[in-house]
């Protein structure tokens, strides 16, 4: 399995990105998929996750400004994200379940909001 993850950058405080994660195969449609964060210094953290009926999950910080979606015949997901705020800066990273575990990552995509 294959994760290729675009749309990170740079965007103002306030600003919105929306990140694209593209899952090779079709095990994308099947599967949980994620989207966590890593800062410098700081531990991976899980910021959404969707599974293959649509359901969703975020985390404390993030409720009600990023959107997690996806496309099962695309074997894509997405992490819309807005009021985006400069301590969530970080490099994120879309992510597979198997058997309940995160198994699979894509390369990561840094997300930079800075004024």
């Amino acid at each position: 399995v294959q994760l290729v993850e675009s749309g990170g950058g740079l965007v103002q405080p306030g600003g919105s990105l929306r990140l694209s994660c593209a899952a090779s195969g079709s095990i994308g449609s099947i599967a949980t998929m994620g989207w966590f964060r890593q800062a410098p210094g700081k531990q991976r953290e899980l910021v959404a996750s969707i599974t293959p009926g649509g359901t969703t999950n975020y985390a404390d910080s993030v409720k009600g400004r990023f959107t997690c979606s996806r496309d099962n015949a695309k074997n894509t997901v997405y992490l819309q994200m807005d009021s985006l705020k400069p301590e969530e800066t970080a490099v994120y990273y879309c992510s597979l379940q198997s058997r309940s575990i995160w198994s699979y990552w894509g390369q990561g995509t840094q997300v930079t909001v800075t004024s």
